[in-house]
């Protein structure tokens, strides 16, 4: 699909970007850097002292392989790189960032890249936040019956957190011969596709070690992007009904 309208002349494009409230570095086709915007160029002030760089100005025409651990293997990815390229890189252990690229087109050729460095914290700050994750993690496993357990959810579920859910989960059915797993959603306090994903991957290997999974604690609000995401597994409003809808298949 192509754009649609044009850019009022009393417009820049450049004041755009600018304005996003993204990080935002755009380099040629050769990776050399050839602009970074307002937010960006605060952000790398910070960062560039830790490679021996004075002034933030001076990576204007700079290689990032300058910045890379090893310039070799980045240099196999960006060259395979057609579409968006997605990682979690950690700066001279110093800082912590998302960090998503894409190539730039003109006429079906690539004429240069553009990346967004996002959720940039220090690496104190991220293990602290990893800290709380397994904290948050720590309610324990909640035997029910003899085939049954329970999982309470509570805060957000992002990668860490989804990561460590399907192991533990996993490991207390192939363990013990869990049947049935009642995954209680009612605390979950933002629901976004990674969400979406994580659920259905633990359904999904669920499955394969002959496990059901019930989800509860599904809120109006909650069922509604439940059904944009077309699940078919078995959901219902309270943890009671979920619990009757086991016993039923009990008997």
């Amino acid at each position: 699909m192509k754009n649609l309208g044009s850019l009022p002349e009393n417009i820049p494009a450049l004041n755009i970007l600018d304005s996003l409230g993204e990080n935002i570095i755009v380099s040629d086709k050769q990776y050399n850097v050839v602009w970074v915007n307002v937010k960006a160029a605060s952000l790398l002030s910070q960062v560039v002292p830790l490679f021996g760089i004075n002034d933030v100005s001076q990576i204007i025409g700079m290689n990032i392989s300058r910045f890379h651990k090893d310039p070799s293997h980045q240099e196999k990815i960006m060259e395979k790189l057609t579409g968006t390229h997605r990682a979690r890189i950690t700066i001279k252990n110093h800082f912590v960032a998302d960090i998503i690229v894409n190539p730039v087109y003109s006429d079906e050729e690539i004429i240069g890249y553009v990346a967004l460095l996002q959720d940039v914290t220090t690496k104190a700050e991220e293990e602290k936040r990893k800290e709380q994750l397994i904290q948050d993690m720590s309610i324990p496993i909640l035997n029910i019956w003899d085939s049954t357990i329970a999982i309470p959810l509570f805060g957000s579920l992002d990668i860490d957190r989804g990561e460590l859910l399907l192991s533990r989960v996993l490991d207390s059915c192939t363990s013990n011969g869990n049947q049935y797993v009642l995954v209680d959603v009612s605390g979950l306090t933002e629901y976004n596709a990674e969400t979406a994903a994580y659920i259905k991957k633990l359904y999904d290997t669920l499955r394969l070690v002959g496990a059901d999974c019930i989800i509860v604690g599904i809120s109006s609000e909650l069922a509604v992007k439940f059904s944009e995401h077309k699940f078919t597994f078995s959901t219902f409003a309270t943890a009671q009904q979920g619990l009757e809808y086991i016993l039923n298949f009990r008997k």
